[in-house]
C-alpha cells in the first residue's frame, strides 16, 4: 500500500499522543525520580505485546481545518501479555495536567474495566493523579456549567472486583477517586517515598482543618501499608512491577479458570526436621512463623500480602506442588499471635480473595484467642471478628487446617468451617480449649483456690490434671481431632491435599452469589 495524506497524519497524531505532555513536562517528571506511564507499560509488559487503545483521544486545536495542536487525553489502556498471560493495562498520565480527568475522557476509563471484564482478564491499573474530580480548574476549561459529582465508572469497578483479578499501584501523589481506585482492588501497593494516598491534598486539608502537613506525612506508604488502606509497600517503580507481576501469578485470569500450575522440582514428599523443634514447649515462648511456612510449601513461592498491617497473622499466596495455595498462619511475634480487629479485617478481606478466585486455603493455627483489654474494646474486636467468621462460613473454597499449637476462645475455634468437612491435621505441640490454662485455672477455680489450705499446690495439681486431659491423642480418641501428624509430614499432606482441592473446586467455577467488595 502506498503512503497517503492520511497515512501521514495518522503517524503525526500518533507521535503527538506519545510525547504526553512535552518534552519539558517528561523531564520534571523524569527529575523526580518517576517513570512516565508509558515507560511502566513497557517494562511490565512482555515485548511488543502492548496494543493500545483509544490513542487517537485528546483534545485538538485547528486553524483552517488542520490540526496544529493536540493534548493527548492522560488515561492510557490497552490490552498486553504479562509473563504470557492476557491482561488490560491503564495508567494515567501525569504529565498532562497531573493525570486529573478534566484532561481525559471518562469513556476511556469506563472502556478499560468493561474490555477487563468482557476478556474475562485481568486489569492492572497505574494509578498516577486524582483520575477524579481533579481540581476548579475543569469548570472553566470549555465547560458552561459545574458537574455534579458522579462515579461514571464505579459500576464496571464493582462488577470486576467479583470477576477479574483486579491490581491497582499507587504511582505517585494519588488522590479522590485515584484513591479510591486504587483500595477498590484486589490487591495494592505504593513506592516508598514517591507515591501519596490521599481522600485530598495537602491545601484542602489545611482550608478544612488548619492542619499544615506536606502530602508524604499525610499519606505516605507509612501510613497506607501499616492501617491496611493499601497492601504493599514497594522499594521503587520497577519492585512495584515485580510485585504486580508476581501476584497475577498466582491467580487465575478470572473466576471462571482455575489458577496455572507451574513447574515444581521442589519434592512434594520433603520431609524436614528442622519442623520438629521449631515450636517450642513453652507455650509463652514465640519461634518465626515464616520459617515454619518456608519449610513446607515449595520453595521461594510464599509471597505475603499486608505484611505492614494486622501483623498478628500472615496472608499470602505460595504453591505446593506448583499449584498455587492461600496461606493464614497467625505470628506468635506480634501480639502472642491472638487477633485483634486489624487482623480479623485482614483475615476477613482474604478469605474473601481466595474464595472468589478458587484458590484452595491452608490455616497454620497458634491462635490464642481474641486480643482483650480497653484498647481491644475501643477498637470495636469483636466486631471485626464477626465480620472475619461471617466471611469464613460464607467461603465455599477448600480449606486445611494444620493446628501447631494453641487453638482457644471464639477466635480459635473460626479456624475453618464446621457445617462441612474440611480436612484438619494437628501437630503433637497442639493445645486447644475454651482459655488459656494459665488464665482458665483462675477463673474456673477462684473460690476453690481462695478456699485452699496451700493454693499454689491446687493449682499445681489442677494444671497437671488438665494438661493431661489437653493431650491432642485424648482429643483423636474423641475424634474431636481428625488426625495427629509428625509435623515432617505436613508436606507430603499438603501437596497431596491440593490436588485434590482443585479436582473438586473444578466443578465449582464461576462468579460466587456475594460478590466481593473491596
Amino acid at each position: 500500500m502506498s503512503r497517503t495524506p492520511e497515512l501521514d497524519e495518522l503517524e503525526r497524531r500518533r507521535a503527538l499522543a506519545e510525547a504526553m505532555g512535552g518534552d519539558e513536562r517528561v523531564a520534571r517528571h523524569h527529575a523526580e525520580g518517576k517513570l512516565t506511564v508509558r515507560e511502566r507499560i513497557v517494562r511490565l509488559a512482555d515485548a511488543d505485546s502492548f496494543h493500545e487503545i483509544g490513542k487517537l483521544t485528546g483534545k485538538g486545536r485547528y486553524e483552517g481545518g488542520r490540526l496544529v495542536e493536540f493534548t493527548p487525553a492522560n488515561f492510557i489502556f490497552g490490552t498486553a501479555r504479562v509473563d504470557g498471560r492476557r491482561v488490560v493495562l491503564a495508567g494515567d498520565d501525569f504529565t498532562v495536567r497531573g493525570g486529573s480527568s478534566e484532561a481525559s475522557k471518562h469513556q476511556k476509563i469506563v472502556a478499560s474495566e468493561q474490555l477487563a471484564r468482557q476478556l474475562q482478564v485481568p486489569i492492572v491499573r497505574l494509578v498516577d493523579g486524582s483520575g477524579g474530580g481533579g481540581s476548579v480548574k475543569g469548570v472553566g476549561d470549555g465547560a458552561s456549567y459545574s458537574h455534579v459529582p458522579a462515579l461514571v465508572s464505579w459500576g464496571e469497578v464493582v462488577a470486576a472486583m467479583s470477576e477479574v483479578p483486579v491490581v491497582a499501584a499507587a504511582m505517585g501523589s494519588v488522590a479522590g477517586l485515584g484513591a479510591a481506585k486504587v483500595a477498590a482492588s484486589h490487591f495494592s501497593l505504593m513506592v516508598r517515598g514517591s507515591s501519596q494516598v490521599l481522600i485530598a491534598g495537602p491545601p484542602l486539608v489545611r482550608y478544612a482543618t488548619k492542619e499544615d502537613v506536606d502530602k508524604e506525612t499525610l499519606g505516605g506508604s507509612h501510613v497506607h501499608t501499616r492501617n491496611g488502606v493499601v497492601d504493599n509497600e514497594a522499594d521503587d517503580e520497577d519492585d512495584a512491577l515485580a510485585q504486580i507481576r508476581r501476584f497475577l501469578s498466582y491467580l487465575p485470569s478470572s473466576v471462571w479458570a482455575l489458577p496455572p500450575v507451574v513447574p515444581c522440582d521442589d519434592d512434594p514428599g520433603r520431609r524436614e526436621d528442622a519442623l520438629l523443634d521449631i515450636v517450642p514447649a513453652e507455650t509463652r515462648r514465640a519461634y518465626r512463623v515464616r520459617m515454619l511456612l518456608a519449610l513446607v510449601v515449595d520453595r521461594e513461592s510464599l509471597f505475603e500480602i499486608g505484611r505492614g498491617w494486622g501483623r498478628s497473622l500472615v496472608t499470602g499466596f505460595a504453591r505446593a506442588a506448583g499449584h498455587a495455595i492461600g496461606v493464614v498462619a497467625n505470628d506468635p511475634m506480634q501480639l502472642g499471635g491472638s487477633m485483634d480487629a486489624d487482623a480479623a479485617r485482614k483475615l476477613e478481606r482474604f478469605v474473601d480473595l481466595c474464595d472468589t478466585f478458587h484458590v484452595p486455603v491452608v490455616n497454620f493455627v497458634d491462635q490464642p484467642g481474641f486480643t482483650i483489654g480497653t484498647a481491644a474494646e475501643a477498637q470495636a474486636t469483636i466486631r471485626a471478628g464477626v465480620r472475619m467468621m461471617a466471611a469464613l462460613q460464607q467461603a465455599t473454597v477448600p480449606w486445611l487446617t494444620v493446628i501447631v499449637r494453641r487453638v482457644y476462645g471464639v477466635a480459635g475455634a473460626s479456624h475453618r468451617r464446621f457445617d462441612r468437612f474440611s480436612p484438619r491435621y494437628a501437630w503433637p505441640s497442639g493445645l486447644w480449649g475454651s482459655l488459656p490454662m494459665e488464665g482458665g485455672i483462675e477463673a474456673a477455680h477462684r473460690r476453690d483456690l481462695a478456699a485452699a489450705a496451700d493454693p499454689a499446690a491446687l493449682r499445681a495439681e489442677l494444671e497437671a490434671r488438665y494438661r493431661a486431659q489437653m493431650s491432642p491423642f485424648r482429643s483423636a480418641e474423641a475424634f474431636d481431632v481428625e488426625d495427629v501428624i509428625d509435623p515432617r509430614d505436613t508436606r507430603p499432606i499438603l501437596c497431596e491435599w491440593v490436588r485434590d482441592a482443585y479436582e473438586a473446586e473444578r466443578s465449582r467455577l464461576g462468579p460466587k452469589q456475594r460478590g466481593m467488595r473491596p
